[in-house]
């Protein structure tokens, strides 16, 4: 069985609790990151909302929001 791409919606009616939605995460220029993947980084350009572009020291990627594996330090 595989599992579907698209969230699952709640119903009002439900007895059954919403899941609680994660508030996204904000970085600004300068703040010292961690991939889960990628290691230890350093934010070095910001898209509105969209993508943070960091620096891994070997490889510079671009983390797309909403960020779930990358954490400010």
């Amino acid at each position: 069985m595989t599992k579907s791409a698209a969230p699952k919606r709640h119903l009002p009616t439900s007895p059954f609790r919403a899941p609680a939605t994660p508030t996204p995460k904000h970085f600004a220029m300068g703040d010292q990151v961690t991939h889960d993947v990628h290691g230890l980084g350093r934010v070095i350009g910001l898209e509105d909302g969209i993508a943070a572009l960091v620096d891994f020291g070997s490889e510079q990627r671009r983390i797309l929001s909403p960020y779930t594996k990358m954490t400010k330090l």
